[in-house]
């Protein structure tokens, strides 16, 4: 299981339940990266998605404490979603937010593909600062790219201390 986001300076992910930024680059890079593959996430991503649908062309896995849609695999606990994800190659699974989801989520993650925004994005939800966890280590970083008015980095990030469910 892999996670991927953005996040800005001090590990923001979001506000008001949305994305801080328009940014078309890292929007292309979640797409090609995450289509045909799993997405898991919490009910409030699946809501902010437009019309609350899922993601398509990818199997989406929804940790909520009730059944959501009948186009996601709703699991209640982390214990069935760990039995939902092991249907499929760890590698094909990414956990795509939010920041409760990546809270619990994270340790069992071999990676963390991180679109780093130099700038505040006045989020109200942070992740943790993988850059002060001893157990990530940064393994690659792009030169950086402009997107729409903004610099980012695009972050391979390694788990040395992967949990296992």
């Amino acid at each position: 299981m892999r996670a991927i986001f953005h996040a800005d300076r001090k590990w923001g992910i979001g506000r008001g339940n949305d994305l801080m930024f328009s940014l078309p680059k890292d929007m292309k890079f979640f797409r090609e990266t995450t289509k045909g593959k799993v997405v898991v996430m919490g009910y409030n991503t699946l809501r902010s998605f437009p019309g609350g649908k899922p993601l398509k062309n990818r199997t989406n896995i929804v940790l909520c404490p009730e059944d959501v849609d009948e186009d996601v695999i709703t699991v209640h606990n982390l214990g069935e979603l760990f039995a939902a994800a092991e249907k499929y190659p760890a590698d094909d699974v990414f956990v795509i937010g939010g920041a409760s989801v990546y809270r619990a989520l994270l340790p069992y993650c071999t990676e963390a593909l991180v679109t780093k925004v130099d700038a505040d994005g006045g989020a109200d939800v942070f992740v943790p600062d993988l850059d002060a966890d001893p157990a990530f280590r940064l393994k690659e970083e792009s030169e950086p790219v402009e997107d729409n008015g903004f610099l980012l980095r695009f972050c391979t990030y390694e788990n040395t201390c992967v949990r296992k469910p």
